[in-house]
């Protein structure tokens, strides 16, 4: 099975290449991470001699060992003493080892070389490490999938572009159910079984969290309702229905841990009229909808908010900065910012009446800029119209941004 080569990150990260920058690779668990690396490493770099090249992943059996920052400069010094020229140090989910930050910012100091780093928690860059390497590192956060990639992988099986979208929205863009052809079963139990033994187990163990049960019950619900807005306050009534009673700080605590293992997505809400971020009823996204899928929610029957779900990771993949738009009584899907650019996103399933049209139209009326304007759907039949682009959504997938 053949490496995806994904040109916007290596596009990205090559930016960088032969500066003292420390490249941080961030991301879900299972999320490519390492792929991405290994191209780095035998490709952008395939001129390098491979005795100057340090590769350490600290989910291998082999460096199992290596606990602390003590056990790895131990590990290093001789194989350093013996190279001269350039180095290049490549460390896979680095957050396993303690305070391995001390050892990175020594690398960088005493040695002529250039450092790649992976890891699975937002934490990663947090703190400490962030006031020891400030501006000194530049971060990548990987995504699964997008369609346009996802249609690479599965492209021998001769399905049709929807057919395939139809997969796309039901089993997500985990690039490991290359290996499943697209079965539901295989592709599922997979799906499942990554969901429950890595990001959900990651999770529990790195926060020490004793009630699964409660951890799991206030995780489903945040996938349950994506693209809703709803508070902490209003899981503690749903919980305390079902006999649970939880704290809202509980609550806060919890999904602020999925964030922070890239499980979920909190996005928050712009008041377009006041300028300014508001603090209440955010949004969650799922960083790939599959898992929803895997855990006996229908993507299918929540269509709507499934299509936002693929609309929301698709722009963050294009590298934009993403807040829900609130226009007085009204609200914008996405704010999507990059740099000096903006656009706006209206996603619906289907606009087949005048009603649904209005509805997903007139909220841009009380929009004043020049900035582009899109209404999102699966409809075939283009309703553009007073400037608002109308555009099919499998289309705007394939219209892919680098």
């Amino acid at each position: 099975m053949s490496i995806i080569y994904r040109e916007k990150y290596l596009n990205r990260i090559n930016q960088f290449m032969g500066t003292p920058i420390i490249k941080i690779l961030t991301g879900m668990r299972r999320v490519g991470k390492s792929t991405i690396l290994s191209i780095i490493k035998n490709d952008l770099l395939k001129n390098v001699d491979d005795r100057n090249k340090i590769y350490m992943n600290f989910e291998s059996l082999k460096l199992r060992n290596i606990v602390n920052d003590q056990d790895l400069i131990e590990y290093l010094i001789p194989i350093i003493d013996k190279l001269k020229g350039k180095i290049y140090f490549f460390f896979d989910e680095i957050q396993l080892v303690q305070n391995w930050e001390k050892i990175v910012n020594g690398l960088r100091t005493d040695y002529n070389c250039e450092i790649f780093i992976t890891g699975s928690n937002s934490k990663l860059l947090s703190g400490d490490l962030s006031s020891l390497l400030a501006g000194r590192f530049v971060e990548f956060e990987i995504q699964p999938f997008t369609f346009t990639e996802f249609i690479q992988i599965f492209k021998s099986l001769n399905l049709s572009m929807d057919e395939l979208f139809d997969k796309f929205i039901e089993l997500g863009g985990m690039p490991e159910l290359k290996y499943f052809d697209l079965d539901e079963e295989t592709s599922s139990t997979y799906l499942s079984d990554v969901y429950n033994t890595v990001l959900v187990k990651d999770v529990l163990r790195y926060q020490s969290i004793r009630d699964v049960d409660l951890f799991n019950r206030i995780l489903h619900f945040a996938m349950e309702n994506i693209g809703h807005t709803f508070s902490a306050l209003s899981i503690r009534k749903f919980l305390k229905n079902e006999g649970r009673e939880v704290s809202v700080d509980t609550i806060l605590n919890y999904l602020s841990y999925c964030q922070n293992a890239f499980i979920i997505n909190k996005v928050p809400r712009y008041d377009t009229v006041g300028k300014k971020i508001l603090k209440i009823d955010e949004k969650y996204y799922l960083t790939d909808l599959g898992f929803r899928h895997a855990i006996g929610f229908s993507n299918h029957q929540d269509i709507e908010r499934s299509l936002e779900n693929i609309v929301y990771q698709e722009l963050r993949s294009r590298n934009y900065e993403i807040t829900i738009g609130k226009v007085k009584e009204l609200e914008i899907d996405f704010i999507a910012k990059k740099k000096d650019q903006i656009k706006y996103f209206q996603v619906a399933y289907l606009l087949e009446t005048e009603k649904t049209r209005q509805r997903e139209f007139n909220v841009y009326q009380e929009v004043r800029d020049n900035f582009p304007k899109y209404v999102l759907s699966l409809d075939r039949i283009n309703f553009s119209q007073d400037g608002i682009i109308h555009q099919n959504i499998i289309e705007f997938l394939l219209d892919d941004e680098k």
